[in-house]
């Protein structure tokens, strides 16, 4: 039998990162510029290994190839397209990102060598005061304004900023210009993609003097120039045995909600999909059927679809997330609580089909 699949986290040194991971959650850190730690992830350019029980030292790839179906579940094992469709990171911001927009998964599969596209949310986990990000172009700008800025150096003109604090939850979909801020630590759950879009990186250099390469004209293709206004998700609160749970996000790609655990809460699992769980603060412990696993704040596991009952106890605040059956398993369950379709809106996505 499956069990909860836990993984050496993935740390990438980024020009923009820091140590707060070391200090946030007790991590040994291998270079000073930790902006990125890979959580779970089954992509080339990181490939999650396992670090506990009968499977530790097993690359994901590895056990989706051998347990497919029971591990990811009916409706996401498919027999000719067997790649994991989510990424989950931890990102450290010491300094600002670059400014830049990811695909959607046409483009992507164009003129990326058959990639996906890029959709992603943030759980803002820590903000120093002040703390601001990009999310979106102001209003009015077009490709042929932009194109113009971006070439006379006053792209910053063009972009909107919104200030954030620890909590906050933010929807970023493909075509959206974005830009983590200094000072913000992240929880991100994306689409299983690596191609980012840079329209610009603030002049600043490498430590042998180069800048990093910019992406402009496939940036302009891709940018959404109708998005409308951006800001942080509401989400919808519901009171469960052992805690509160907020649902932010169901888009197409994942569905994304907050575990506020105090006591024991029970997850519901159907055999039709894995969940992913990350605990950004507190301590939990996960029983299943054939044990327990302590689940302290900075870690990540993933939950095979197989297991029959799984429930977290303790006083922790975990982030949940799964490919969604939107239908089945978001719309009717909230219309069941008294929500209306209208209330249901303030979800990014949530009834776009």
């Amino acid at each position: 039998m499956l069990y909860p699949l836990f993984f050496t986290p993935i740390h990438k040194e980024r020009i923009w990162g820091s140590g707060k991971l070391a200090d946030k959650y007790n991590r040994l850190l291998e270079h000073d510029k930790i902006g990125e730690s890979w959580e779970i992830s089954c992509h080339k350019n990181g490939m999650s290994v396992i670090s506990n029980g009968p499977l530790k030292g097993v690359g994901l790839d590895e056990a989706i190839e051998k347990y497919g179906k029971e591990l990811l579940g009916s409706e996401v094992y498919h027999e000719n397209y067997r790649k994991f469709p989510l990424l989950i990171k931890i990102l450290d911001a010491a300094d600002w990102l670059s400014v830049q927009v990811h695909p959607g998964d046409r483009y992507a599969m164009l003129h990326e060598k058959g990639e996906l596209g890029k959709t992603e949310m943030w759980y803002i986990i820590d903000a120093e005061p002040g703390a601001k990000l990009i999310y979106g172009i102001r209003k009015g700008i077009d490709k042929a304004t932009l194109r113009r800025n971006v070439d006379e150096g006053r792209l910053e003109e063009c972009l909107q900023e919104l200030e954030v604090k620890a909590g906050d939850v933010l929807y970023i979909p493909a075509g959206a210009v974005h830009a983590i801020g200094e000072g913000i630590l992240i929880c991100e759950i994306q689409q299983n993609s690596d191609t980012t879009y840079r329209v610009y990186d603030w002049n600043r250099v490498d430590d042998k003097g180069r800048q990093r390469e910019l992406h402009i004209e496939k940036a302009l293709d891709v940018i959404d120039f109708d998005a409308g206004e951006c800001g942080t998700l509401t989400g919808l609160k519901v009171e469960e045995r052992g805690g509160q749970r907020i649902l932010y996000i169901a888009c197409d790609y994942f569905a994304v909600e907050e575990l506020r655990i105090q006591g024991n809460m029970e997850i519901v699992m159907d055999g039709r999909r894995f969940q992913t769980l990350t605990c950004i603060d507190g301590q939990g412990t996960i029983e299943f059927d054939s044990g327990r696993a302590e689940l302290p704040a900075g870690t990540s596991c993933l939950l095979p679809a197989s297991l029959p009952r799984v429930r977290i106890n303790g006083n922790c605040t975990v982030i949940r997330s799964y490919v969604p059956d939107k239908e089945e398993n978001i719309i009717k369950p909230m219309l069941k609580r008294g929500y209306t379709k209208e209330q249901l809106q303030v979800i990014a996505g949530l009834m776009e089909d």
